[in-house]
């Protein structure tokens, strides 16, 4: 119970801290700012393609939301298995072991930004994306599906997560910082997910208790960091968008018979996916999902166009 109270003390003030992150240093841009470097953290939203593939369509297109903002400036996102700055896995989680796919050996945002730091500096001449929380989502909303854990315990679970990924926000402007565009998980009870077990009545607090436990600690991070509302955006995207024709079915037929993205075995993995596992018929341009949780290229472009216009406002 006293967490519950806690959690909906939080609804109140995080909104105030989201307004406050989006709009700190608002006003008359006396100089665009133009990085020299884009460099991401994260999970399989910014996963530029450590393995060499992404979880959207894989169609060899510039399909992942954190490159479309790399490129707006003029730079490219690789992965950092191939000596790029593109640091974000798949079903990375921000602190805890094992990944959304119960995988041990992913990197943790925790690690990648270790990674990192181990042998870069930051300057205030670098945009740095943190894009992190679906995996963590989905690992906790699972456990209490297959019941080894109570509702309560995931949002218990998701407020520290999400407060474990403030204090890497804050540690990266620590190590100098300057500009930082941090997307926590969008709602996932707006997901392909949620559509199919008819019920977002886990997914969505799940999402916002996450989101909340990331903004709090946040509040007076607003000179370095811009929080981008992937919650916000992705919800009016299924709710009026005229973007997509179809927000609520995944378009990949992909499935895959493990554990794939950390909804279940044998579930569509849009890791797997590229234009040839499309169901028949679909033009995967007008969908919004390529598997359960995951966007499709056009999902990406949508939300990176929001997030480059954002950046773009603000420094």
């Amino acid at each position: 119970m006293a967490f519950q109270w806690i959690r909906r003390a939080a609804l109140v003030g995080s909104a105030a801290v989201a307004l406050l992150l989006a709009s700190c240093g608002g006003g008359k841009v006396e100089s665009q700012f133009s990085p020299s470097r884009v460099i991401a953290f994260g999970d399989a939203m910014a996963d530029v393609g450590q393995d060499g593939a992404r979880y959207t369509v894989n169609d060899g297109s510039v399909n992942i939301w954190a490159q479309f903002v790399a490129n707006s400036y003029g730079q490219q996102l690789s992965p950092s298995s191939q000596g790029g700055l593109g640091y974000a896995w798949g079903n990375a989680r921000v602190a805890a072991k094992p990944d959304a796919a119960g995988n041990s050996a992913t990197p943790t945002v925790t690690e990648q930004i270790d990674a990192f730091l181990a042998s870069n500096s930051l300057t205030g001449d670098d945009l740095v994306i943190v894009s992190a929380g679906t995996s963590d989502v989905v690992t906790e909303v699972r456990k209490v599906v297959e019941g080894s854990q109570s509702s309560d315990q995931m949002l218990a679970n998701l407020d520290t997560a999400g407060r474990a990924l403030a204090d890497q926000v804050k540690r990266l402007v620590s190590a100098g910082a300057k500009h930082v565009v941090l997307a926590g998980t969008y709602d996932l009870g707006r997901s392909a997910w949620a559509v199919q077990m008819g019920s977002d009545s886990l997914l969505h607090p799940a999402s916002e208790t996450f989101n909340n436990g990331l903004l709090v600690p946040l509040v007076n991070s607003g000179a370095n960091v811009l929080y981008v509302d992937a919650a916000l955006y992705f919800n009016q995207q299924t709710s009026s968008s005229s973007n997509v024709d179809n927000h609520t079915d995944a378009v990949c037929v992909s499935v895959d018979p493990g554990p794939g993205i950390g909804t279940g075995n044998g579930q569509v993995n849009s890791h797997l996916c590229d234009p040839t596992t499309i169901a028949a018929g679909q033009d995967y341009s007008r969908f919004l999902w390529a598997d359960r949780v995951y966007p499709t290229p056009r999902g990406h472009q949508l939300f990176g166009d929001y997030a480059q216009g954002r950046v773009k406002d603000r420094w």
